[in-house]
């Protein structure tokens, strides 16, 4: 299994002070969290796409470019790139640029998103959500298979085989399906071949395995090979020394965030129980000490039938800078290695 780290660039309230960071110093920090995965020998770095006031990852192309300049050997991928709100052939260019940027280590992890922010943004029906990315993931396929596409399609003026360039380092430019928690999205995954990352924000993994089962059955039924079918998973987790420090300092972030988000989607307001739930063995939740979350990884992995990457989302902790960098010193150093001896 490999082991990563996604970020969302969040504005979270600053532990000591309680006031929300400037973008700009929030940006530095990104670059810093980014560094310090590389040279904990980390697998990968993610950062996600939102167009919203609490977050600055608007452009993530341009902040992970920005973070191959300053990286060696990690991985670098969208969490996710909202395609369904792009055009795919400029979503193409920038992550062929990124590639070539990066000696070959971008990915795309591509989707419709949790937000709606881009639709109105950009002039998109929201009615459209699903034929929108259906239609672009399409053409960002075809548009990875060739520099010449012929297609046509709803949203977008047709190609005639107009070159597309630049061309990746990497042939094919990986690009992963990322999904909520549809059976269609599953389906969807499986039937083309990509790799599927799941976003898990909540409740336990294994109400996750039905959707890896449809993936996996869906693929098979498509004739694709066992090892193209891989599974990831995006989840909330973070590492200190202890048990009581990695939930005290995740707490604080998470409840800032799911505040807001549970008042703009008329959900309840989240609670330390709630959260102490999502941290126990049967939750969802990647929090703890070293042990604790290696010994969480395992059991996921038995639940799912085999995961090939977990992304930490560990962004509600960013408020405390100190312990982001601690925790991904404990991820790479404590967690990674114990992962791989199991």
């Amino acid at each position: 299994m490999q082991i990563g780290i996604d970020s969302f660039a969040a504005l979270v309230p600053d532990h000591a002070t309680g006031q929300a960071p400037p973008p700009a110093l929030r940006m530095a920090r990104l670059i810093e969290e980014v560094e310090a995965a590389d040279r904990a020998g980390l697998d990968s770095f993610g950062i996600g796409e939102h167009h919203r006031a609490d977050f600055i990852d608007a452009s993530p192309a341009v902040l992970l470019a920005a973070s191959a300049m300053r990286t060696r050997t990690i991985r670098l991928h969208s969490a996710v790139t909202v395609l369904s709100a792009a055009d795919p052939v400029r979503t193409f260019q920038d992550f062929a640029t990124l590639d070539l940027l990066s000696g070959g280590r971008a990915e795309i992890v591509a989707g419709r998103g949790s937000f709606v922010d881009a639709f109105p943004l950009f002039g998109l029906p929201l009615d459209d959500y699903d034929a929108l990315l259906a239609e672009k993931l399409s053409l960002l396929l075809a548009l990875r298979d060739t520099a010449h596409p012929v297609w046509s399609g709803r949203f977008r003026p047709a190609l005639t085989g107009q070159g597309v360039f630049p061309r990746p380092v990497q042939e094919p430019l990986p690009i992963w399906l990322g999904i909520g928690g549809t059976p269609d999205s599953a389906v969807r995954a499986g039937t083309l071949g990509l790799p599927m990352m799941i976003a898990i924000i909540g409740g336990s993994f294994d109400r996750f395995r039905p959707l890896v089962d449809l993936y996996r059955e869906a693929g098979r039924a498509a004739s694709h090979p066992p090892e193209r079918l891989k599974v990831g998973i995006h989840a909330m987790g973070f590492v200190a020394d202890t048990d009581a420090q990695a939930r005290d300092v995740f707490y604080k972030g998470w409840f800032h965030m799911f505040s807001q988000i549970s008042k703009e989607r008329g959900w309840g307001p989240p609670s330390r129980a709630q959260f102490d739930a999502l941290c126990s063995p049967s939750g969802a939740f990647l929090v703890g000490d070293p042990e604790t979350v290696t010994a969480k990884l395992v059991r996921m992995n038995e639940t799912l039938g085999g995961v090939a990457r977990t992304n930490f989302q560990m962004s509600p902790a960013s408020g405390d800078h100190d312990a982001m960098l601690r925790s991904t010193a404990l991820l790479g150093g404590a967690v990674a290695p114990r992962m791989r001896a199991a």
